[in-house]
């Protein structure tokens, strides 16, 4: 009998044969560079915070505070990410030949998504703190967005033939090709054009295995959501391990340069640590029950706000200091 393997991958071949590679990922308006990597992390900002915006309301939260929170959110996620990812590649910034401003230049790609998240949680309590919303519900309304930026994040890899794995004869194998600045006919994988389309290699897509990975994520972190009513930040949690599980195996396929420890990418190690941090977080964060009442814990907490200011506001009477016994006696 044939194994199964061998009469599909054929079949696949024939219908899908490769996945080619955008002959570009930078198209000139005039002097003004259009870069598909930015247009994609711009696009998965936008689900994000829309998305995450529905979920708040629908949590009892007040339309517009997902996007008053991304003001703050946004910016430290995305210093956070690129110094991740120059922390963790700074072979490529500095050193011999290498030009340390080039670590400036996050169009050109690198954002880390661990820098990003932590970062980017920094920002978000602050504007937490500032509107007296509690972090990990935000967390928790924001989590199927964020996971969903991400794979959307992905496919400007896509158009930068970034994150790919090895050699591959499989149908879905991804082609690179030889890309060229025009301007100094020097080879440019993330700005140039393809000289031609003959591929220097067919390889793993694992930009596509992380995007589908990531999807799969969403829809795990909104059922489990709907059925268990997550709250206290285990939505978030649950996200985080669901992404941190995906991105381990996936990371082990990757060819592309990185830092290693021990002769394994670091972010096989991060990845690891971070799971076992929101399988922890999931299982703790279970005694505080079910999702907290947005609506309720706002009303809370202003309760507690005017009780407060009416305590600091109540005039105290003064209290008559009693005569020392001495003095009774004499009189």
């Amino acid at each position: 009998m044939r194994e199964p393997t061998a009469t599909v991958v054929p079949v696949l071949n024939a219908v899908l044969a490769t996945i080619p590679s955008p002959d570009r990922g930078v198209w000139n308006l005039g002097p003004l560079p259009i870069r598909a990597y930015a247009l994609c992390i711009i696009l998965g900002i936008i689900i994000a915070i829309s998305w995450g915006e529905r979920r708040w309301v629908a949590r009892g939260g007040v339309k517009g505070e997902v996007t008053d929170i991304a003001v703050f959110a946004v910016p430290f996620g995305l210093v956070g990410g690129r110094l991740y990812h120059v922390i963790t590649d700074h072979d490529k910034y500095f050193g011999p030949g290498k030009n340390p401003l080039d670590a400036l230049a996050i169009w050109n790609g690198g954002l880390g998504i661990w820098g990003a998240i932590a970062l980017g949680a920094v920002g978000a309590w602050i504007g937490c703190r500032r509107k007296g919303i509690p972090l990990p519900a935000m967390a928790d309304a924001l989590a199927p967005g964020i996971v969903v930026a991400q794979a959307v994040g992905r496919l400007g890899n896509y158009f930068n033939q970034e994150l790919y794995g090895g050699d591959t004869t499989l149908p879905w194998g991804l082609e690179i090709y030889h890309r060229v600045n025009p301007a100094t006919g020097l080879p440019d994988q993330l700005g140039g054009v393809a000289v031609d389309h003959t591929p220097m290699a067919v390889v793993h897509p694992t930009f596509l295995y992380e995007l589908l990975w990531n999807l799969g994520v969403a829809a795990l972190v909104v059922w489990a959501d709907r059925r268990f009513r997550l709250g206290h930040g285990r939505a978030f949690a649950l996200y985080v391990a669901g992404y941190c599980a995906g991105r381990f195996w996936i990371e082990l396929m990757r060819t592309d340069e990185a830092t290693l420890i021990a002769g394994v990418r670091v972010n096989v190690f991060v990845s690891a640590l971070v799971f076992i941090g929101g399988v922890v977080y999931f299982i703790l964060a279970r005694s505080k029950g079910e999702r907290e009442d947005i609506a309720a814990l706002r009303a809370a907490t202003e309760e507690k706000t005017e009780n407060d200011e009416e305590a600091e506001e109540e005039p105290q009477e003064p209290v008559e200091a009693e005569e020392p016994e001495s003095a009774k006696k004499t009189e």
